[in-house]
């Protein structure tokens, strides 16, 4: 498949986002409801992470993640990174998409889905995914870390991760907020080395020595920014060696990758599957024993190009949801458990 080579605009639909994170985020929680169905269509399909799922229309996503989410986080503040648009390769480009990437940091005043409060400030993880239609917000992929939340207010929800996870900064460029279109030529260059990466990594069995492998598609000096129970780790050395080789070892019968969306602008680009693989856990990932049946697992990678190499990767994996697929409800046995 191959980009048109007309000039391809995205004012219009960044627009349309930015437009209902200013009203939403300024909103009462009793009004949220209102301003979703101003900007979202009513048949509108969201994707969030366990244990949300499949939210159909904005009332539905106003009542069950918005209003709660916004009552438990006061006086909430949106603190984006990343945003950008981008024609969906998954499609043949026929569809348009804006990525939204950051945190949603409050004062942790009430309970959220059994999280006991600690009345400090929380930051929640999000990256979110808005496919945009005639001016509405049509389709929507909406990720957050739970367990960082958790870790935050006391709760251990796995066992110690094998690298560090933090309040995940933003790019070291800080050029991410793309409200400006960028040269369409950017976006391709993204694109490409993305999809460079993905054949490398879709099958784990292109037969080169792990480091050697990364360092054909990442710089030496890439970052990943694991999500919480995993972690961020740096360079490609120890990228192999605290996530990417534990990982692969942790596993078997992975099948093949599967997005619903694959998209970048300038420098930026990422997709998201619902879910991305299964794998069926042969023991040892994140300290968990090993099972006969695969896990789902749901992620949004989000990526930074540099040249012809991609340097930093954002990574949001439904970790509560590929548990659970495998028997483990980690968020029903922390509820019980006091904060240390």
């Amino acid at each position: 498949m191959q980009i048109s080579e007309k000039a391809v605009s995205f004012k219009e639909e960044k627009q349309v986002v930015r437009a209902f994170y200013k009203a939403l985020d300024a909103a009462a929680p009793e009004r949220i409801s209102k301003v979703a169905a101003q900007h979202m269509a009513p048949d509108s399909l969201w994707r969030g992470f366990h244990p949300f799922g499949e939210l159909t229309g904005p009332a539905e996503v106003a009542e069950k993640f918005w209003q709660p989410l916004r009552r438990s986080l006061t006086r909430m503040q949106r603190r984006e990174d990343i945003f950008f648009a981008g024609k969906n390769e998954m499609d043949g480009f026929g569809s348009t998409w804006v990525v939204s990437m950051g945190h949603l940091m409050g004062l942790f005043d009430q309970p959220w889905l059994g999280i006991a409060p600690t009345g400090k400030m929380a930051f929640l993880r999000y990256c979110e995914f808005n496919r945009v239609e005639a001016g509405h917000i049509v389709g929507t992929a909406m990720y957050f870390d739970i367990p960082h939340l958790m870790m935050q207010a006391g709760l251990q929800p796995f066992p110690p991760q094998t690298a560090a996870h933090l309040v995940q900064p933003g790019p070291i460029t800080h050029d991410g907020l793309l409200f400006e279109d960028r040269p369409e030529e950017e976006g391709r260059a993204t694109l490409a080395a993305i999809n460079a990466m993905i054949g490398d990594l879709g099958t784990w069995q292109l037969g080169l020595p792990l480091e050697e492998e990364l360092a054909r598609t990442w710089h030496d000096d890439m970052i990943w920014w694991g999500p919480a129970g995993i972690g961020a780790t740096y360079t490609i050395e120890r990228y192999a060696k605290q996530h990417s080789g534990p990982f692969r070892a942790g596993f078997k019968d992975r099948s093949k990758t599967k997005h619903l969306a694959r998209l970048a602008e300038g420098n930026y680009g990422g997709f998201f599957g619902w879910p991305n693989f299964t794998a069926v856990p042969t023991g040892g990932f994140m300290g968990m024993p090993g099972c006969d049946r695969p896990g789902e697992m749901r992620v949004i990678d989000i990526y930074r190009r540099d040249g012809d190499k991609l340097a930093e990767n954002w990574i949001f994996i439904d970790l509560l949801h590929f548990w659970k697929t495998l028997g483990v409800d980690i968020l029903a046995r922390m509820e019980t458990v006091p904060r240390s």
